[in-house]
């Protein structure tokens, strides 16, 4: 990895930028703030409506197909073409995985896979939607071992690390994680794994969730949901419970709070579980680029 670029944290990055409006405007502040959480809140509303991690997406349809909508879309997103996931039987591509084979999890038991969901885009412009691009999380990113090969995952996938979930838009550093398209691809091809409960399987080595399904319509805009109701016609899902809290920022409250704890922390540490995991994923992207 040669990158040399420096690292920027999601709370580091504006801190400077905020202090200084801090500064002698505390009235002022008050009000940029409800103003900041929501612009924030509207976004993260409007991203939710269109789906993730089995909301409502845009990759539903009869053609299984779409286009990133130049603005982006939320889509089901999750694990990209090619990601390999540890079974009993050893790793696998997603693409390959079929209902009933037996998946590892962060449990430490095998679980049947119930369906695979498929959601696949098309870029409309020049570029792609920073929320259809997926992020990669280089080979030994998270630690000396995990993950064992370049990891692709949408931006709101979460993985599994100290005991919580974390989207992965959270820990890019833009070294060792960082928004990438692997070389040669034209279209992004999604694949999200369901088992009976809301599980982290091993995606690369690394864990990573399942598909938390939160409605009885969830499955409703996968691309393929045709095949899903051929296999299960008489099935209504029911909600699932979190295998672990998600720690993550949404919206403009949270990012505020993260920017103010950051900026007291050369003094006393008050750092969140997200910050001392992204600064230690940070502390070894530096190590790995020297």
């Amino acid at each position: 990895m040669t990158d040399q670029r420096k690292l920027s944290s999601p709370s580091r990055r504006h801190f400077f930028a905020v202090t200084t409006a801090l500064a002698g405007r505390v009235a002022a502040v008050g009000l940029a703030t409800t103003a900041t959480t929501q612009s924030a809140n509207a976004m993260a509303k409007i991203f939710w409506l269109t789906g993730h991690h089995g909301g409502k997406g845009e990759g539903g349809g009869g053609s299984g197909a779409s286009t990133d909508g130049g603005g982006g879309g939320g889509g089901h997103h999750c694990f990209l073409r090619g990601t390999c996931i540890q079974t009993l039987g050893g790793e696998v591509r997603i693409e390959d995985l079929r209902p009933g084979d037996m998946v590892m999890t962060a449990r430490g038991k095998a679980m049947p896979v119930k369906w695979i969901g498929r959601d696949v885009y098309k870029k409309s412009g020049s570029s792609w939607s920073s929320l259809v691009t997926p992020i990669r999380v280089s080979r030994f990113a998270i630690d000396y071992r995990t993950p064992h090969a370049d990891l692709y995952l949408s931006p709101r996938h979460a993985l599994f690390i100290d005991g919580d979930l974390i989207p992965v838009k959270d820990l890019v550093n833009g070294v060792s994680i960082a928004p990438s398209i692997p070389e040669g691809m034209e279209v992004l091809e999604y694949f999200h794994i369901v088992l009976d409960t809301h599980e982290a399987v091993f995606a690369q080595g690394a864990p990573a969730e399942t598909l938390l399904v939160q409605s009885s319509t969830y499955y409703e805009d996968f691309g393929n949901f045709v095949e899903y109701r051929r296999l299960y016609p008489d099935d209504n899902p029911t909600a699932m419970m979190p295998f672990a809290r998600n720690i993550g920022y949404d919206g403009g409250r949270m990012e505020l709070k993260a920017l103010l704890r950051r900026g007291v922390s050369n003094l006393i540490d008050v750092r969140d579980p997200l910050q001392r995991v992204y600064d230690r994923i940070a502390a070894r992207a530096q190590e790995l680029v020297v």
